[in-house]
Formats: C-alpha cells, sequence, structure tokens
C-alpha cells in the first residue's frame, strides 16, 4: 500500500515540529516521522529541562554560518515576540533569567505539548518510530513525487523536509542522516563540528586546575588564532559568561560560547578578573599590607583560584610586600589574559549543537528549499548556529515557519 501526503517532514525535533504544525494549518496533508520512538528529547533535556526556547533580543550577529546573512530573511518573518505570543495563547508560563534568555516556568514539556497540539490543529500523521531506507527524488523514477521507502511501507509526497539536526547529543538519536540526503541530491555540506561543549586539555599541563573541578567565576573569554593581526583581534567575538573548571578541562557558558568559535590548535584567553584593576590593586596591596600575595589575590577572585595560581610559582609564595612590582605586574597581567590551547573537546556526546551543516548556497533563504525542487533543509542541519541562549530554538521556529508558508505557496501555486 502506497501512503499519500501533500508533504513529509522527517525529524520530529523542534523545527520539524514548528514546521509541520504551520503546515498542516495552512490546509496541506503532512506527515511527520522520527526514527525515535519519544519526540523533542532535546528540547526535553534543554535548559536544565526548563527549555530557554527563545531569546528577546535575535539577529543575525548571534550566529555562526558560512554565510551569515543568510538567517537573516526567516527570522525577520517569525521573530521572539511571535513564538511568545504562541506561548501566551496556550497559558505557558515563562520568566526571564537573563541577557534576554527566556524559559518555561514549570517544564520544557510545555513547549512540547505546545507543539504537538499545534500539529494537531493541522491533523498532522505522526510516525514514531519510523525508518526511512531510501528516498527517491521525482526525476530519477520519472513521476512528479519523493517516494520514500520506510519501514512502514512506500510513502509518496511531492515535498520533503529535512529536519533531522546535526550530530550532536547520539545517545537521543542524532544521526547524519539529513546529511546523506543533501549528498545524494548533490547539495554541498560545511564539514559539521561540536559546538556548544566543554573544551579539554592535556592531562598532565592541566593537573593544577584539575582540583579546581566545580569552581565557577564570571569571567571574560575570547578566541582568535595565534597569529591573528591587530586588526583580527579587534573584531573577536569576546563573552562576558560564568566559567566552571572540570577535571579534565573548561565548561560553563563562558566555554561553550567560544567553543563554537575555537578551531583545533588555537589559544583561548580569559581575563579572570574581568573589570578589575588588577596592577594598581596590587601594587596598592604591596604598599599597604603584609598578607601573602594567595591572600590578597582571594579577595580578587576564588581562593582556591588564588592558591592554585600562586602555587606554580615560588616567586608568588611570599607576602605581598616582599614582591618585585615586576613580579606583581606580570601576575596581574598573566590573570587578565590568561592564554592556554584547548587539546580538544568533549565532542558530540556533550555538544548542545553542531556547527556546519547543509552549504546555505544550495539553500532559499526565503523558503529553505533546497536547489532539488521539493526539497527542503530546516533548523540544525543547515549551515546556520545560534549562540548559547535560545537562538537555536529561535532559528528552529523561523526556518520552520518559513518553510511552511513556502510549503503552502508552491503546493497552491501562489506566491511566497
Amino acid at each position: 500500500m502506497t501512503h499519500k501526503f501533500d508533504v513529509v517532514v522527517v525529524g520530529a525535533g523542534a523545527a520539524g515540529l514548528f514546521c509541520a504544525g504551520q503546515a498542516g494549518q495552512l490546509g496541506l496533508k503532512v506527515l511527520l516521522l522520527d526514527h525515535s520512538e519519544k519526540v523533542a528529547e532535546k528540547i526535553r533535556i534543554s535548559g536544565g529541562g526548563r527549555c530557554n526556547f527563545t531569546n528577546r533580543d535575535v539577529g543575525p550577529a548571534n550566529f555562526l554560518s558560512e554565510n551569515p546573512h543568510f538567517c537573516r530573511s526567516a527570522l525577520s518573518r517569525y521573530t521572539p515576540q511571535d513564538f511568545i505570543e504562541l506561548l501566551q495563547r496556550y497559558d505557558v508560563p515563562f520568566h526571564e533569567k537573563h541577557k534576554g534568555q527566556l524559559f518555561c516556568d514549570r517544564s520544557a514539556e510545555d513547549i512540547i505539548n505546545l507543539l504537538l497540539a499545534e500539529c494537531a490543529k493541522g491533523d498532522v500523521t505522526r510516525w514514531q518510530p519510523c525508518s526511512i531506507k531510501s528516498i527517491v527524488g521525482p526525476e530519477p523514477a520519472g513521476i512528479d513525487s519523493y517516494q520514500i521507502e520506510s519501514d512502514r511501507g512506500l510513502i509518496e509526497a511531492r515535498q520533503v523536509v529535512i529536519a533531522t539536526g546535526g550530530l550532536s547529543i547520539p545517545k537521543i538519536g542524532a544521526t547524519d542522516f539529513g546529511y546523506r540526503i543533501a549528498q545524494q541530491f548533490g547539495l554541498r555540506l560545511v564539514a559539521p563540528r561540536a559546538a556548544l561543549v566543554p573544551l579539554t586539555f592535556d592531562g598532565q599541563a592541566w593537573a593544577p586546575y584539575a582540583q579546581l573541578s566545580g569552581l565557577a567565576l564570571p569571567v571574560q573569554i575570547e578566541s582568535t588564532p595565534a597569529d591573528a593581526s591587530a586588526k583580527q583581534r579587534k573584531k573577536a567575538v569576546v563573552f562576558s559568561e560564568d566559567l566552571l573548571f572540570t577535571h579534565r578541562g573548561l565548561s560553563g557558558p563562558a566555554v561553550l560560547q567560544i567553543s563554537s568559535f575555537w578551531r583545533e590548535g588555537q589559544p583561548i584567553r580569559i581575563n579572570l578578573a574581568p573589570g578589575v584593576d588588577l596592577p594598581a590593586l596590587l601594587l596598592r596591596a604591596k604598599a599597604t599590607s603584609k598578607k601573602l600575595i594567595a591572600n590578597e589575590l582571594a579577595s580578587l577572585v576564588p581562593s582556591r583560584l588564588a592558591d592554585a595560581w600562586v602555587s606554580q610559582d615560588p616567586a608568588l609564595q611570599r607576602p605581598i610586600s616582599d614582591a618585585t612590582d615586576k613580579a606583581l605586574l606580570g601576575l596581574a597581567q598573566r590573570l587578565a589574559g590568561w592564554e592556554l590551547t584547548p587539546t580538544g573537546s568533549e565532542g558530540y556526546k556533550k555538544a548542545e549543537v553542531t556547527v556546519g551543516g547543509v552549504d546555505t548556497r544550495d539553500l532559499s533563504s526565503q523558503t529553505m528549499e533546497s536547489k532539488q525542487p521539493g526539497l527542503y533543509f530546516i533548523g540544525e542541519v543547515v549551515d546556520v548556529t545560534g549562540w548559547l541562549g535560545g537562538y537555536n530554538f529561535q532559528w528552529a521556529w523561523a526556518s520552520g515557519f518559513a518553510c511552511a508558508q513556502a510549503l503552502a505557496a508552491r503546493h497552491f501555486e501562489r506566491p511566497v
């Protein structure tokens, strides 16, 4: 038996659920399928279980892509306020944490239930679990529909949406399916890599800091190539967030943010006492205090960090009044510009998102349709990756909305 639909959406995550619901409500007969038994697992675990579903302040500057302007069209047509109004229609309570980040008051389940309700409004058919064996385009088959062979039988649809995400967190079902389909139809890929992920360091070199596991403090952090010019350094992205020490390296919002920009072999630079005039304070303490340098330093950074830092340099293991100005100024400089080179990251198992994906040169920024007619890509599978803070979910909603509008326009042959 052949199952016929107007649209098949592959992937029941944030982008797929939202797109399917929107398309169904626009009058299309939609099938949403996913190889996983559970729906929207990434939504469920995000934001500590409360889902940072968007950010009040969203713009192209908050996204990484080989084509940084690609996301502009979709983001302008479905804004954070649009999604906020959708939540309000469903009486979903939420709050702003900081820096525009919006979270559910109760649970991420509120977002999942909302998306499922939107699909129900559009009479979307949902098959889970359902695995796809092959997708054949219209041209080779000499027909006007895509032929999708699944473990529930043959499916025909004139339009197909790939919303299968990236490679991050394989334990909840992440695969390279979307990339394989893109390549099958001749689309280019930007090499994927783990992002929003903790960074790791050589075990021996990290030994003095491993004991600080669990310590958190506010920092400024950046990553630029070691041979970057002064002009490039001025344009470097700098984040002011919390840093977290781990047994294997560094994590916390600061490191997750910079990990999306970091490349293997590049150093990262961390100001461990942002907003503090370290040279002036240390020299003033030298003139007025007889405390150990570690004790004075503990008034500027966490005491555990001060002890670990001073323990590595015998010249600093003395009263601050006995230290040379040169030693204190050197200490201030190192604390304000701690430069270290990660050996790697915790990889896709800990990465919140994947940088890279389907090359935007082969997609329409207005419709998300690829150069293969009737084949669309939305959400994380596309080479558009947001910062930490709700931006990736907003891209899911915006790209899904733009795609749904285009699906309906193409189906009913009306302009977008």
